[in-house]
């Protein structure tokens, strides 16, 4: 479609529309142009659009507007694949849920203390965001219920229906009404993944819309590497390029771990995340990505699954993904709302059919270039280094400690100046503070000796 549309023009609460201006979501993008019509009929959808098109205002637009807030029952369920993706869809749902008055949003992901969880579906939800693993375990012992449920999301369907989670889709969803709304969303959908799908869906609308991003939006460019060159030909590269912040993907735990070390031996402001990293660890990663304390992530695809960094400047493919639709998912890391990236990918000799495939995917040319290191190449040029620091407390929301309240601790007398401080989380049980590299220690002093609400916490310097 090439005609934007206004939110006012549905037919949706004058109340949601005015949220969304608040929220600066003026028009809708492409694919919630197409979705919401649908999803406020109650249509089954099988909707394949790019990473960072607005999927979560699609489907939950149609969710919130056909939720019955008297019913303290749950009524929608959203599966992502890992809980970096579900924290960032309920903060979504949270956000565009606010001109409704006591609508509860669960978060219900592994990594976290099941009797927790528990606790808060005591006291009933209106709206689940979970894990698959997390959800079928409260579902079995009875901590959760779905009878009354009207709709379910799955997002980034093309993993969540792969091996790793299709039993435990299939065992939720069996308790769920038969009638119930099922909408699946995903940036690629392979035909034996569609297929799959329509074996859950009802006379499903199928909705192909943004599929990849605009041409000049994001560069792609494609190295050819020896394969016992590839560490130094990355150093070689990111000192070259400088970003701010940059995704390196590796194939396997091991490679990741290996690069990340590397890269740390080399002075790079850099972290590892796959499966074996702890979940508080990758919270805290990401929180570092996010606020300018740390510089490069290193991940494999699923610990990468629903990071959400904004203008974010470079993916690189340390290891190029063995399927052209895992391609895809990396490169929409970068380029998000409309901003610009670039994505540099190494290939070993062996390779080259890769980028075939890839062509024939994506309707491009894609050529290698490439990639030689002479000696003391990029020798005079610094590692990519950090312009923050994190400082993390251990009081949180359960602590009724705010932004503002530790943003008034470190900016009081004889404190710092408020544009030494960035971005502050305040997460349930802890906070995560970004303080300029160069006022760090002073920072870190002044949290030990002043108490923050008649409280003294204990402090950690994150490097």
């Amino acid at each position: 479609m090439s005609e934007k549309m206004k939110f006012s023009q549905l037919s949706i609460p004058p109340e949601m529309v005015s949220n969304f201006d608040t929220l600066k979501y003026h028009f809708m993008t492409p694919v919630q142009q197409e979705v919401i019509p649908h999803a406020l009929e109650g249509r089954d959808l099988l909707v394949q659009a790019k990473t960072g098109s607005g999927k979560t205002a699609a489907f939950g637009t149609g969710i919130l507007c056909n939720l019955d807030e008297k019913l303290w029952r749950v009524q929608a369920l959203i599966l992502c694949p890992t809980r970096e993706l579900a924290d960032q869809v309920t903060k979504e749902m949270r956000k565009i849920a606010r001109y409704k008055d006591n609508i509860k949003i669960l978060s219900l992901c592994g990594g976290l203390p099941i009797y927790l969880q528990e606790l808060s579906l005591s006291h009933q939800a209106h709206i689940v965001v979970g894990t698959p693993g997390r959800v079928e375990k409260l579902l079995r012992n009875g901590s959760l219920s779905l009878r009354e449920l009207t709709m379910f999301v799955l997002d980034e369907a093309d993993r969540m229906l792969d091996a790793g989670f299709i039993d435990s889709i299939t065992s939720i969803l069996v308790q769920a009404p038969e009638n119930c709304q099922k909408m699946m969303f995903s940036a690629t959908f392979p035909d034996s993944v569609k297929d799959l799908a329509h074996t859950y869906l009802k006379k499903a609308k199928e909705v192909s819309v943004d599929l990849l991003h605009n041409e000049g939006e994001i560069v792609h460019k494609f190295y050819s590497v020896k394969k016992e060159k590839k560490l130094a030909a990355l150093s070689s590269l990111l000192k070259s390029l400088n970003p701010e912040r940059a995704i390196v993907f590796c194939n396997t735990k091991v490679q990741c771990d290996a690069v990340a070390d590397f890269l740390s031996e080399n002075s790079f402001s850099v972290f590892a995340i796959h499966g074996d990293v702890e979940q508080r660890e990758r919270t805290e990663v990401m929180i570092r990505l996010a606020n300018h304390s740390m510089s490069i992530l290193v991940a494999t695809d699923v610990a990468a699954r629903g990071i959400d960094i904004k203008d974010l400047e470079v993916v690189i493919n340390f290891d190029m993904p063995f399927e052209s639709e895992v391609y895809v998912h990396r490169s929409g890391r970068t380029a998000r709302a409309g901003k610009s990236g670039a994505v540099y990918s190494f290939l070993t000799q062996n390779e080259s059919f890769r980028i075939e495939k890839l062509n024939t995917l994506m309707s491009e040319s894609f050529v290698t270039e490439d990639f030689e290191i002479s000696d003391g190449d990029n020798e005079d040029k610094k590692p990519v280094t950090a312009s923050m620091v994190t400082i993390s407390i251990n009081g949180g929301r359960k602590s009724k400690v705010s932004p503002g309240h530790i943003l008034g601790a470190l900016t009081g007398e004889n404190g710092l100046q408020a544009t030494d401080v960035g971005k502050i989380d305040c997460l349930d049980l802890y906070s995560y503070i970004a303080i300029r590299k160069e006022v760090a220690i002073r920072a870190e002093k002044i949290l030990r000796n002043n108490p923050i609400k008649g409280k003294r916490f204990t402090v950690r310097v994150h490097v």
